[in-house]
């Protein structure tokens, strides 16, 4: 009776020699890191800090000389003065700026991304020449079309209306750019599979297309409503009376040449800042995918 033992290879893996890790150089890397973030921290917050400070400080001790890291007496009362200002009316500029921004975010976000869609995915003859003309007008500088949108503005009568602030800025180009090169590298897998289910390329859009975008939508409503919201020209020219103020045009109405309010406008500011601080802390996840996915920080 003969017992089988185990033979051994002939062949073995070779032995992978790692080099030996300092300890020092890995703790100086990571305490490098931190300190370099924590800088980066402190210099983003910095503005913050000195729009807070000074929002809170009263105009004597603002205009006081010497530094004072917090105010020597807190002036709670500058809200209730930049609220309740007659000669500002903030209130109505902070409901203007926020209808604007929402009504054009959304119409981008309909608009551009239909006609991306459109470009990216239903053959037609025209489709290309399209696309370039799209293309083309980016490269327009903004004030050689700011004349003429005002003049066709001002035929149309609305001048002084939110119509005027809200209508030319429904359709961007760049939008529409982004949204058909997302849609080129979106799986047509999921639109053929609604094309066997009897889906037409409106039912595909809006069922399976528009739910698997909320990144890049999210991402492309983010930079609108900031735009929206932080724009300064066209509504200082477009909105004549104080109903159609936005935040921006109401922002510049505490410095004129008669008077110079700076405390309620540090205050303003802070107070216009908020509804973007909360929008982005709200959607920052689906912000940082759609940057990713667009190539958008490229």
């Amino acid at each position: 009776m003969t017992i089988a033992t185990p033979t051994r290879r002939r062949g073995r893996a070779p032995k992978v020699r790692t080099a030996p890790v300092r300890g020092n150089d890995s703790k100086a890397s990571v305490v490098l890191r931190w300190v370099i973030l924590i800088l980066g921290a402190l210099l983003f917050l910095l503005p913050f800090y000195l729009l807070f400070r000074n929002a809170l400080t009263a105009e004597v001790d603002l205009v006081a000389p010497g530094w004072h890291w917090l105010p020597p007496t807190w002036e709670w009362g500058n809200l209730q003065s930049v609220l309740e200002s007659r000669t500002v009316p903030m209130g109505r500029a902070l409901w203007n700026s926020l209808f604007i921004a929402v009504t054009q975010t959304v119409g981008v976000l309909v608009l551009s991304g239909m006609a991306g869609y459109g470009l990216a995915r239903i053959p037609y003859r025209w489709s290309g020449v399209v696309f370039w003309i799209i293309t083309v007008t980016l490269l327009i500088p903004a004030a050689v079309t700011f004349v003429p949108s005002f003049v066709l503005v001002s035929t149309l009568g609305w001048i002084s209306t939110l119509r005027g602030l809200i209508i030319p800025g429904l359709f961007q180009a760049l939008a529409t750019f982004l949204f058909r090169q997302f849609f080129l590298s979106f799986p047509k897998e999921l639109e053929e599979a609604a094309a066997l289910d009897g889906l037409s390329w409106w039912g595909t859009f809006w069922r399976v297309v528009v739910p698997n975008s909320g990144g890049f939508a999210a991402a492309i409503g983010t930079i609108t409503f900031i735009g929206s919201w932080n724009a300064f020209l066209w509504p200082l020219v477009i909105g004549r009376s104080q109903e159609s103020w936005t935040v921006q045009v109401a922002l510049s109405s505490f410095l004129t040449a008669q008077s110079a309010q700076i405390s309620q406008l540090f205050m303003a500011a802070l107070i216009a800042i908020l509804p973007l601080l909360l929008m982005f802390l709200v959607l920052q996840r689906w912000i940082v995918q759609g940057v990713e996915r667009s190539g958008i920080s490229e």
